[in-house]
């Protein structure tokens, strides 16, 4: 039987090539995203992949989207919680309470709705897998990037959490921790802190480099090898961990 997979903010990024990754090996994928041309574009990812634009911050949207979803699949085996925002770039007390919630809410709060949901149905089959999604970030302190690290910390605290809770059901629940991952994310966040430090944007890129003991950006397709990984039978006895797939951090940056 194919798996059964749902993946939040999933229509680019690192949440696409999971996506396309998991219809390659055969699964099912329902994937949201509040982009509405990246949602419309996913129709080229052929018939194991479905789309919706989802506000992953409203519980009304996302549980009307999930309850679709499930019944089109006929239930859930894996549920990827990708979605979250970069925050704003800035010291803590030039971060507002609006931004500050803003970014738990999408990075944090739109894990634990879509997981509420899943688990009884998870439990219920006796087997399945969560798998977060938090950051390096989540591991150590991130200066100008506090509710980030915020929301990534407390990802990884929910995991942990859920692994006890669901463990003795036959349920997984881990957590990825990418660190500098090539593409648009990481192009913006460089970008505005090179502005706020006022060094060029290469001066940046190359401490985050240089803070590695693998000296180069991690590709997203390496994001979605370790999902594919965790959501598989190779994996069944790991749950409640928190792996990076980072190249090693040796030093964080700033």
């Amino acid at each position: 039987m194919s798996q059964r997979v749902i993946i939040t903010a999933a229509a680019g990024g690192i949440g696409r090539v999971v996506a396309d990754s998991f219809v390659r090996g055969g699964a099912t994928v329902h994937a949201c995203d509040v982009d509405e041309q990246a949602v419309a574009a996913c129709a080229e990812g052929g018939a194991g992949l479905r789309a919706s634009v989802v506000d992953l911050t409203d519980p009304v949207a996302v549980d009307a989207w999930m309850d679709a979803a499930i019944a089109d699949m006929g239930g859930v085996d894996v549920l990827v919680n990708n979605a979250g925002t970069k925050g704003p770039t800035a010291l803590v007390e030039d971060v507002s309470l609006e931004e500050w919630r803003a970014c738990l809410a999408a990075g944090l709060d739109s894990h634990f709705l879509c997981a509420r949901k899943v688990a009884p149905l998870m439990k219920a089959q006796g087997q399945g897998s969560i798998v977060n999604i938090s950051s390096t970030a989540g591991l150590y302190g991130f200066g100008m990037r506090t509710p980030y690290a915020a929301a990534k910390w407390a990802v990884i605290g929910l995991t942990k959490s859920l692994a006890v809770e669901l463990g003795p059901h036959g349920v997984r629940c881990n957590a990825i921790c990418p660190g500098s991952v090539r593409g648009d994310r990481m192009d913006a966040v460089i970008a505005a802190e090179a502005q706020h430090r006022g060094v060029a944007p290469e001066v940046v890129e190359t401490e985050y480099v240089q803070g590695q003991s693998i000296k180069r950006f991690v590709e997203p397709q390496e994001i979605a090898d370790m999902c594919l990984f965790l959501a598989s039978p190779a994996a069944k006895m790991i749950s409640g961990q928190a792996i990076s797939v980072d190249g090693h951090t040796e030093t964080f940056h700033i």
